[in-house]
């Protein structure tokens, strides 16, 4: 166990590298309920979280999911998130546990006064379940047959014994979905889940360790208030052709970067960690921002900001660790490119 956002959080059961495997390759149960859940309800909801958010919401379909970014003025990153468009006027945000205080402060302070504002965070549980067996594993323990949901698409959904919104996003690359319910079902569920012969839980640890293969950004490591997601995420979950909260230093960002964030993929086990240096030819060009053994593939792999002309795929650096220079090539994101996500 170990403290996290704020709260008490499970970092390993039988070990990051078997829960990592088990995964990729059968289906695991994650407790992911630190998450932070707000809703915006009203006739004026869908142009604020525009005006908030730098991904488009006005497109955005009933029972359909997006991905972005919620800025402060100078356009640091407060959060990323994910935004459910559950009705006509009503949305959902899931945001990071350790940002959900200053995320409800901020929003409340810049949506209009007929948009109401709700953190369900405190009644709403979540949980993840990942992996190529996880639709037979969920449907077996629920008794029932699921519905067919598409990539970033979610459902109310009655099971009988549990009401939850069932959604597909994902954070490990793999196929899977996440349930959001109550509270008081979630222990319920959740012992019903592990006690199922294919499933078992992962904590953390393996969380990170599969997000890292994906490339997939992390509040406090790729993403902060001190730069602007346009070095992240190049542009992607960013609409340009609307208005909103920091866009101005945003596309400062995007047309001259001072940082690029990269993929770097070494050639032994040895992982850098974060603040790791980043060298090229002997000068000193960027650090390491996450890193870890990716065990998918058998090697360390990072992402880290280097120089703009640094960040070509296929140039090679060199990282430091504790005081030794390993290789390491710059590659495409992601590194893992074999998961079941969309399939």
């Amino acid at each position: 166990m170990g403290e996290f956002g704020g709260w008490d959080m499970p970092i390993q059961y039988a070990g990051i590298m078997q829960e990592h495997e088990h995964t990729r390759t059968k289906v695991s149960v994650f407790d992911i309920c630190h998450m932070g859940e707000f809703e915006l309800a009203g006739s004026s909801a869908m142009a604020d979280l525009d005006r908030l958010l730098t991904c488009r919401i006005s497109s955005l379909a009933i029972g359909q999911v997006r991905y972005g970014f919620l800025l402060n003025h100078e356009g640091g990153t407060i959060d990323d998130l994910t935004c459910y468009r559950m009705d006509e006027d009503r949305y959902m945000l899931v945001v990071n546990a350790g940002t959900r205080d200053k995320d409800a402060a901020w929003i409340r302070q810049n949506i209009s006064t007929e948009t109401t504002f709700t953190d369900l965070s405190d009644s709403m549980a979540k949980i993840d379940i990942q992996g190529p067996g996880a639709r037979d594993a969920l449907e077996e323990v629920l008794g029932c047959l699921l519905p067919d949901l598409g990539y970033f698409r979610f459902q109310e959904f009655d099971a009988g014994e549990y009401s939850f919104i069932l959604s597909r996003t994902g954070y490990t690359g793999e196929f899977g979905y996440e349930i959001y319910l109550p509270n008081e079902c979630v222990e319920s569920l959740w012992n019903r889940l592990v006690s199922h012969a294919s499933v078992e839980p992962a904590g953390l640890g393996a969380r990170d360790t599969l997000r890292l293969e994906m490339g997939y950004s992390l509040y406090g490591h790729e993403l902060s208030e001190m730069r602007s997601p346009a070095l992240t995420s190049r542009g992607m979950f960013i609409d340009l052709k609307k208005d909103f909260v920091g866009k101005d230093r945003i596309v400062a960002d995007l047309d001259a970067p001072d940082v690029l964030l990269v993929g770097l993929k070494l050639t032994s086990k040895r992982a850098a960690r974060e603040h790791d240096k980043v060298f090229l030819a002997g000068h000193e060009i960027g650090a390491v921002c996450s890193g870890s053994l990716a065990p998918s593939l058998g090697v360390a792999v990072s992402m880290a900001f280097v120089k703009p002309e640094c960040a070509l795929v296929g140039t090679m650096l060199d990282v430091e660790i504790r005081g030794k220079q390993f290789p390491a090539e710059v590659v495409s994101l992601p590194f893992y490119t074999d998961g079941s996500a969309r399939k």
